[in-house]
């Protein structure tokens, strides 16, 4: 059994549809699972044992209609007998039409019905325990004969990486002896980050709260400014505790750090959603 799965675009939505794997593989040990995402999200299905190959649907092929029509040929080429496209949308759907699987699930919409052999209806209300998003995609293996069975996402740091993660932190004064809180400190547009004026109070009563705290900033050099804007919102003695300067240069980076942290607390959003695949509270 060889089967391609397709989760486009956003790291969230990839790291979530990573559940597909562990729930066939555990079904269906002796099968083959291939993985079709965006470059950027990598770092998220790096080291995962369930997936036994990556496809990068890169800006090149993107933006090329040859280099699209090739990977479309290489899809073919790669003779998948079921195709499980997450995505459900045109870039997705082609491949999936394009496979030549006999077997092709997606979710149920007016323009699907045509595409797929299954098209599952997603259920609109949780019944299971878990989030809506886990629910769906675990319907996607019904055609499988896969029983549902709750799982939730991975994310796989290697022994290198952690130590590696360690070094940087020891060498910027970092006690990991003492408590580390890992703050989400804006979300992915001004709409979804919490006022930097209330965030700064928050940080300012976890400081007199645990004494000994240490405290990281989640961002990117891109968001400096506002960072330090918040950074300046916090009184003198929090200050003293924000350990500005360390953040992870790449997204896996941020990862290693994030598996010497505590905890995270902060804007909702990937950061988030990669600390509960590591097990950070």
């Amino acid at each position: 059994m060889k089967i391609l799965i397709i989760q486009q675009k956003m790291i969230g939505d990839v790291l979530m549809s990573t559940i597909l794997f562990e729930a066939i593989k555990k079904k269906y040990p002796n099968s083959e699972l291939h993985y079709l995402i965006n470059t950027h999200t990598e770092a998220v299905v790096r080291y995962n044992p369930y997936i036994d190959k990556i496809l990068f649907y890169s800006p090149e092929i993107e933006n090329s209609k040859r280099q699209f029509l090739k990977f479309l040929l290489h899809i073919r080429d790669l003779r998948y007998s079921t195709v499980i496209d997450v995505y459900g949308k045109l870039p997705s759907l082609l491949f999936t039409e394009f496979s030549g699987a006999t077997s092709k699930i997606g979710f149920l919409k007016s323009y699907t019905k045509s595409i797929y052999t299954h098209a599952i209806q997603r259920t609109k209300k949780a019944s299971k325990n878990v989030s809506l998003a886990v629910e769906n995609r675990l319907k996607l293996l019904e055609p499988l004969d896969i029983p549902y069975n709750p799982i939730k996402p991975q994310i796989f740091v290697s022994d290198d990486e952690k130590k590696q993660a360690k070094l940087m932190l020891v060498e910027h004064g970092v006690n990991l002896d003492k408590p580390i809180i890992m703050v989400s400190a804006l979300g992915s547009n001004e709409t979804k980050t919490y006022p930097l004026d209330y965030m700064s109070e928050l940080i300012d009563k976890v400081v007199t709260l645990i004494p000994d705290v240490q405290i990281l900033f989640n961002y990117i050099p891109s968001q400096v400014d506002q960072v330090n804007e918040l950074y300046q919102l916090c009184q003198i003695d929090t200050q003293k505790r924000i350990f500005i300067k360390v953040y992870g240069e790449s997204l896996r980076d941020f990862i290693s750090v994030l598996t010497h942290c505590s905890v995270i607390i902060g804007n909702e959003g990937g950061a988030i959603n990669m600390a509960k695949a590591l097990d950070i509270p």
